[in-house]
């Protein structure tokens, strides 16, 4: 089992390239960085969490311009989107972002995606909340065109264009992995049609199992599974490895540099034990 990290980058915390460099010295092996353009003043969308918003929702960096930095000061590390909000973007521009982001690091990217649950947030990028799912689909479909054809066509409800050229193309062949967040039958029939792993967020170890079975039985395939926030206690550890999880990733706090190299520390002592 594989440990990598995802965390917030903000411009309070430590900058995207010196945690790159200090992930991959430790052993870790991806850096999944999660997305939000903007937070409405509104906060009629109640968290998931459940409390307040914490503050780095509304500071984060733009993934893929943090990610190029961390790719400049890295050789091996993975470099992740944890997730990036497909339906809050154009999929022309995003697929050139992707594409461009797996070319600078040498192939070492990885599109994590999800619909999004800040509904206010979304309606100011144009997009209707309740049909976000069509969409997402739509707009994959769309990029996945972009990346694989020379001259790339696609027509459907959301999105719509005659042929076009889009350069460069990914490394990675025939695109950058994709991890599908989310959970049921809609998220695991998404997996199906054009996801690479499935990463759900903090599923107890105790609870995934069931879900593992449930996703392999309506993917029909050994899909790899990507944990999110994942607990991180030995027990629970020894628990996902024991469910054949391919990676954890592991939660990093957003902070200045010294308490983040301390806690980066830490997890290299998890590395050792199931790298």
């Amino acid at each position: 089992m594989r440990v990598g990290v995802s965390t917030f980058l903000t411009d309070e915390g430590i900058g995207p390239a010196a945690l790159g460099a200090a992930v991959e010295e430790r052993g870790l092996d991806a850096l999944f960085v999660a997305e939000h353009t903007h937070i409405p003043v509104s906060r009629r969308t109640p968290y998931p969490g459940g409390g307040e918003l914490p503050r780095v929702y509304y500071r984060s960096l733009d993934p893929f311009v943090a990610l190029g930095a961390a790719a400049a000061a890295t050789r091996t590390l993975l470099l992740g989107t944890g997730i990036a909000l497909v339906v809050q973007r154009d999929p022309i521009t995003t697929a050139k972002e992707v594409a461009t982001l797996d070319l600078v690091s040498n192939g070492r990217a990885v599109f994590g995606i999800g619909a999004g649950w800040n509904r206010e947030e979304m309606r100011n990028h144009g997009t209707d909340p309740r049909t976000r799912g069509r969409l997402m689909d739509e707009r994959m479909r769309a990029m996945i065109e972009l990346w694989t054809r020379e001259e790339a066509e696609f027509h459907g409800e959301f999105v719509d264009f005659d042929p076009v050229f889009c350069w460069p193309k990914p490394v990675q062949r025939p695109h950058p992995p994709i991890c599908v967040g989310g959970g049921g039958d809609r998220a695991f029939a998404r997996l199906a049609a054009y996801g690479s792993a499935w990463m759900p967020t903090g599923v107890p170890p105790e609870e995934l199992g069931e879900q593992i079975d449930r996703m392999r039985q309506v993917t029909g395939t050994e899909t790899p599974v990507v944990v999110y926030a994942a607990r991180r206690d030995r027990e629970s550890l020894d628990a996902y490895a024991a469910l054949g999880v391919e990676r954890v990733l592991l939660h990093l706090p957003t902070r200045p540099a010294d308490p983040t190299l301390e806690r980066l520390d830490e997890y290299a002592g998890i590395v050792s034990a199931y790298g």
